[in-house]
């Protein structure tokens, strides 16, 4: 039925996200599913959070349930945990958001017009790719490699293009969807160049928390001087995803314009969810609640790993993640990853073709695996399902 109304520009031209509707056929729960990127379900913290939350109640009562400024116990502590990390901020550099997704459309709210210049990786999460579209901009693209991810001497030449692009986003640590991480070098590189070419960078990080193997990498915001790199963190994958609860740290004179920005969007973000958070934090609890959550998952990605050498190997090739949620593959030439899915589904085992990732289309040959809410069993007969179309599609193509 045609509705005889006139959309603004924003709303005519989002489009839903391609994953979003892959994952809505794999609903199923007979379907064992690669598709999503969600922690594990039975590794939540649910007792913890269940004292967190009464605690808050019993303490602050129906203060904790009033609409307040962001919490400066939590903003004290996200201070405290970035210097840890390397980045130089204090709380006046901290802007609490509801999950990492807002900060991406307050950021492309605050830089983009219609028509305004946007640095993205090739592949990259649909969810960036949304805020871009969301707000008419011109998107370039930045190549990205298996191996360390975005592709610094490629980003140099785009970010010395005219017009001078108004912003760029980058994920860093265990990409989603590639699973790769940025060298070291490469991340001063990035924050050296957005500084040169004054162009704020976002350093998109909700995964760097997840690291389950190997060393522990400095953020980009860690080699910024300028105050050229923007940092989005998130509690989503390292506490729970409902809880909508992220950060910034950026300029403290930015700060003040996200504030009015923000306030046309949802005025602040949940005071007792901030709260619950800081009870959950100050007790301690979040080290060893990261501990058992990493080697579960690092136990997940050593079965996927498995499985796939035994039911995939010398037809396929993957990442090699030492974090995150994500494995990605590449499929032999000429198989379509979105025809295979269909396949799949029909087999009861789902993945996210690799295409909705990318932001000028192309590879068609390629699929995301998540790991991390799949348990090792299930991960071994997904992809015994899984091979077993591939290698039929592969039979019949030949």
């Amino acid at each position: 039925m045609s509705i005889p109304y006139t959309f603004s520009r924003t709303a005519a031209g989002l489009k839903r996200s391609v994953m979003r509707d892959l994952m809505a056929l794999a609903v199923s729960p007979d379907v064992i599913s690669f598709a999503g990127g969600l922690p594990a379900s039975d590794h939540l913290p649910l007792e913890q959070l269940r004292t967190c939350f009464d605690a808050v109640l019993s303490r602050d009562g129906a203060r904790a349930l009033q609409y307040g400024p962001p919490y400066v116990p939590l903003r004290e502590w996200l201070a405290a945990y970035m210097q840890r990390r390397g980045v130089d901020c204090t709380v006046e550099n901290i802007f609490i958001t509801s999950g990492a997704q807002q900060g991406l459309e307050i950021l492309a709210r605050l830089f983009l017009d219609e028509g305004a210049p946007e640095v993205l990786e090739a592949i990259t999460f649909t969810g960036i790719q949304q805020a871009a579209q969301g707000h008419g901009a011109l998107v370039r693209t930045v190549p990205v490699d298996l191996k360390t991810g975005i592709d610094v001497e490629a980003l140099e030449t785009v970010l010395a293009r005219s017009p001078r692009a108004r912003l760029g986003v980058v994920i860093p640590d265990f990409h989603n969807p590639l699973g790769v991480s940025v060298p070291a070098a490469h991340r001063a590189r990035i924050a050296e160049l957005a500084a040169r070419h004054r162009v704020p960078i976002v350093e998109d990080d909700p995964y760097s928390p997840l690291r389950h193997a190997g060393e522990a990498q400095r953020p980009i915001k860690a080699y910024d001087e300028a105050g050229a790199v923007i940092y989005l963190g998130s509690f989503s994958k390292m506490l729970a995803p409902a809880m909508r609860l992220g950060w910034m740290v950026a300029p403290a004179a930015l700060v003040a314009r996200l504030t009015v920005l923000r306030e046309s969007i949802d005025l602040e973000s949940s005071q007792f969810i901030q709260r619950v958070a800081v009870e959950f934090l100050t007790r301690g609890w979040l080290e060893p609640h990261l501990a058992q959550l990493n080697a579960a998952n690092r136990e997940r990605r050593d079965a996927l790993f498995a499985a796939l050498e035994r039911e995939l190997g010398g037809l396929v090739s993957w990442t090699r993640p030492e974090g995150g949620l994500f494995v990605w593959v590449t499929l032999p030439a000429g198989v379509d990853a979105a025809e295979l899915f269909k396949a799949a589904v029909a087999r009861q085992v789902a993945f996210i073709p690799g295409g909705a990732f990318a932001v000028e289309g192309g590879y068609a040959n390629t699929m995301r695996l998540n790991y991390s809410n799949v348990t090792p069993a299930n991960i071994a007969e997904g992809l015994r399902r899984l091979g077993a179309v591939l290698k039929e599609r592969l039979a019949v193509t030949v």
